[in-house]
């Protein structure tokens, strides 16, 4: 139990450094193995990483600990063109290299039982755009706009009206005590409690406190943190000599509400992580060369949130609108229109000798951001669809596995009418892009 605390502790002083955006918000793969396999590993048991992937693996892998830092580097942009009210601009965010930690531990109760714990940055988004993109004398000055909906305070202004510096900062941690059966030989089941915990913050918002059903607590709080619980569940079976399946499925995470956030998250501050499954199979081709193929999908649009359409917020009572609860913040409040995704992993492991593994695998999934939700996601830019993994373990003398995974998420991006001009403001078009990458390392062993 003393290992399990040291893996919680450490997780939590690594936790305001977490960011990441790869299937939306979630990351690709936990566990530097896995990643190397571009996350697939819903069919395989070969590291203490179960309590994110499949709890019911865990019984497979017998006594070990393993302990990994990814170092991500995102690179966002947004833009907006074409804008006859003189609200043109563009701007990269700035903090562009976050350590991500993971930590992994189990222990063999019996032959057929084992419990363990994994910690991980479940998901994540940082945005950090510098101010003073559009000057003063615009239309996101005082004088414009319907009612009181755009800034009321002198520019200099950021791409979306604010003042000072614009973007979110959240993340997500997650802690998964696991306990896993043999049922069979052959076949296990696994169960993973979860506790979670997130921390957000958001900058630059002030354009739209008149759209905010609780304006002072919109923007500029500072962070605030919430707690929450869920559960993970998962099979894992042998068919053959050659192959495995397996299928996990993860509650929605309810956590409490960000109440210094309340004008901004529909439902005042909520702010759920949505339920996931996966589906996998690992296929032994030969002794030393195993493919496998994992499906996932991520319930973005059932978190209010997340999923409500930005364009809601039209519908604003003091903006020209009718209804209170559509208000940012509001019981059916605006969010950023994130669809559910699909995301389709595969991967290749290569075993040359006895100390050397080798890894490579493919990942597709598609953009949660539709061209009519631009406007606010330029503070998300979740749009990336390809990533590309390599990675190699190496078994030391001493009985140990290094472990390094590198990933690849390829550019891209989503252009759409800016939410303004949907308030009689001539914005013309805003882009979002991204691309990413990532190198880490961990080292396991077993006792």
């Amino acid at each position: 139990m003393r290992k399990l605390a040291i893996c919680a502790a450490l997780a939590a002083a690594f936790a305001p450094g977490l960011a990441l955006a790869t299937d939306g918000y979630y990351a690709d793969g936990y566990g530097l193995k896995g990643k190397g396999r571009a996350g697939t590993g819903t069919a395989m048991a070969t590291d203490a990483f179960g309590g994110a992937n499949n709890p019911a693996s865990m019984v497979f892998v017998g006594n070990r600990f393993d302990i990994g830092l990814d170092l991500f580097s995102p690179r966002r942009e947004s833009e907006r063109t074409g804008s006859a009210a003189g609200i043109d601009g563009q701007a990269d965010s700035d903090s562009n290299y976050f350590l991500i930690p993971e930590f992994g531990y189990n222990k063999m109760i019996n032959p057929n039982m084992s419990l363990g714990i994994t910690v991980y940055g479940n998901g994540g988004m940082n945005t950090d755009y510098p101010g003073g993109q559009i000057s003063s004398g615009t239309a996101c000055g005082p004088a414009t706009g319907p009612g009181t909906g755009f800034n009321p305070a002198p520019g200099p202004y950021n791409l979306l009206c604010g003042n000072g510096s614009l973007g979110v900062d959240f993340m997500q941690l997650f802690i998964a005590p696991t306990l896993a059966y043999k049922f069979t030989p052959n076949h296990a089941f696994g169960i993973s409690p979860i506790i979670g915990y997130q921390r957000f913050k958001a900058e630059g918002l002030q354009a739209f406190s008149a759209f905010s059903s609780s304006a002072a607590n919109l923007t500029n709080q500072g962070y605030d943190a919430a707690w929450g619980y869920g559960a993970r569940i998962g099979w894992l079976g042998q068919l053959s000599d050659t192959v495995s399946v397996g299928v996990a499925y993860s509650t929605k995470i309810y956590m409490q509400n960000f109440d210094k956030y309340k004008g901004l998250f529909a439902e005042q501050g909520g702010f759920d992580a949505p339920e996931s499954y996966s589906v996998g199979i690992a296929f032994k081709a030969t002794p030393s060369f195993t493919v496998l193929a994992d499906y996932r999908r991520i319930n973005y649009n059932d978190i209010p949130s997340v999923g409500n359409p930005s364009a809601r917020v039209t519908n604003c009572t003091g903006v020209g609108g009718t209804d209170p609860s559509v208000c940012l913040g509001g019981t059916n409040g605006a969010g950023f229109g994130w669809q559910n995704v699909n995301v389709y992993k595969l991967g290749f492991e290569y075993q040359s000798s006895g100390e050397m593994t080798w890894r490579a695998g493919y990942s597709h999934n598609n953009n949660p951001i539709g061209a009519q939700d631009v406007t606010f996601n330029i503070l998300a830019p979740g749009v990336i669809e390809d990533h590309a993994t390599l990675g190699f373990t190496y078994k030391t003398k001493s009985g140990g596995e290094l472990t390094m995974a590198y990933m690849h998420g390829f550019n891209n991006s989503v252009t759409g009418p800016s939410l303004f001009n949907s308030f009689g403001v001539p914005a013309g078009n805003e882009t979002i892009k991204m691309y990413q990458n990532s190198i880490g390392i961990a080292y396991g062993w077993k006792f």
